[in-house]
């Protein structure tokens, strides 16, 4: 009896994982080649502290605003000519904010930026995802990890940059164009054809779909894809707690030393990085759900454990726990949503990515409340909380493939 070797993705498949790759770094680099700039805006503007945070809350201000549009521009566009026309918007918002001579000027192109990177963001996601379906194995989070090393790309591009001495107008020009070209060729090797096409359901799906009537397969919908938007906004919980509040805690709360305080942050990324990347081998073998709450469980019992014996070295290791464990909650979450029945193309996923994102506008101010009436380590529970909150709704996510 001869075993027959799976079979390997053909050239097209593999030309379009490859396509939506550089989409997914181009959106992690676009944005991340700013923020460097930030305090010569600032200064240049002659921004008070107040002005300058409302300013810089314009970009995920206008992405909250698109958000629900997301879906539609991949219904009319399809989903690789949206991400593509949201990549050339994004750059023209961001060279636009780095040019800009007034705050008003400033927040507006910010805004454009936030709102055509909300667009982006879905549709790389939904192309990403039929790319998946036709490999017929988890790749959705090696692309995650893509557009992490996209974003370590753009600081060090605008980092040199300013080594140079290179205006922000020459600077942003040449970010703008360069990513613009790599997404248009891109463009060429995306996927064509409908973008509803999906792998087929198991039996046990169908079954279920056809013994349930309208109104239950509604609710049921609506009940999992709330599930779901928790799911990912416990995986941005724990980044923005990463990205705002560890370097803070670990050398105000800690008295660490400047330098070693930056590792918090450092560990948490470098951990959800290597989760990515082994994410998916990890996804095929034991499925969404075994993993999700695995990594619950991980980020629970990692940053619970620094929060209750808190110490530099115990609370750098519970930051990289957290960032290891929540490392494939947002993309699976993702995965899910798109794969809703009864919802047309693009839509759970624009909901999902569009309410994570009020998630994450909301953290920073509610972790801080809690600060000022507490204390930081009590604000940071918000990490573990997250963990549990994740083993909990795993239920949610399947451990087969559709």
């Amino acid at each position: 009896m001869t075993v027959e070797a799976p079979s390997r993705p053909a050239l097209a498949e593999r030309q379009a994982r490859v396509a939506v790759a550089v989409l997914f770094f181009t959106n992690g680099a676009l944005f991340a080649n700013l923020l460097p700039r930030y305090p010569q805006i600032k200064a240049d503007l002659g921004m008070s502290s107040t002005v300058y945070g409302l300013a810089v809350a314009a970009f995920p201000a206008g992405a909250i605003a698109a958000g629900l549009a997301a879906g539609v521009a991949v219904r009319r566009l399809g989903s690789a000519r949206a991400a593509v026309l949201g990549t050339l918007l994004t750059g023209a918002g961001i060279l636009a904010a780095g040019l800009a001579d007034s705050v008003v000027l400033f927040a507006g192109a910010l805004f454009l930026a936030g709102a055509m990177d909300a667009v982006t963001d879905v549709a790389q996601n939904a192309h990403g995802l039929r790319v998946q379906r036709r490999y017929g194995r988890s790749i959705i989070n090696s692309f995650h990890a893509i557009w992490s090393i996209g974003a370590v790309a753009g600081g060090s591009m605008a980092a040199a940059a300013i080594a140079l001495g290179l205006s922000r107008g020459q600077h942003l020009t040449v970010s703008a164009l360069v990513f613009a070209a790599a997404a248009c060729v891109a463009l060429r090797y995306c996927l064509s054809g409908p973008e509803s096409e999906s792998g087929p359901v198991p039996d046990t799906d169908r079954r279920a779909v056809r013994a349930a009537g309208p109104e239950t397969r509604g609710r049921r919908t609506a009940y999992v894809l709330a599930a779901l938007v928790l799911i990912a906004t416990a995986g941005t919980l724990v980044e923005d707690a990463g990205s705002s509040w560890a370097t803070l805690y670990l050398s105000g709360s800690l008295h660490a030393a400047v330098t070693l305080a930056a590792f918090g942050y450092i560990a948490l990324v470098g951990a959800q990085f290597i989760g990515r990347i082994i994410g998916d081998r990890l996804v095929d073998r034991f499925g969404q759900r075994t993993v999700a709450r695995a990594g619950g469980l991980i980020t629970a019992v990692g940053m619970g454990l620094a929060l209750a014996a808190p110490s530099v070295p115990g609370t750098i290791l519970g930051f990289a726990a957290a960032g290891f464990g929540v490392a494939t909650l947002v993309p699976a979450a993702m995965q899910e949503a798109d794969e809703l029945p009864g919802l047309k193309p693009g839509s759970g996923l624009a909901i999902v990515s569009w309410l994570m994102r009020l998630g994450f506008l909301a953290s920073p101010p509610i972790v801080g409340l809690v600060t000022d009436a507490t204390s930081l380590r009590v604000g940071l529970l918000v990490v573990p909380l997250a963990g549990v909150l994740a083993l909990l709704l795993a239920g949610a996510l399947r451990n087969g493939h559709r």
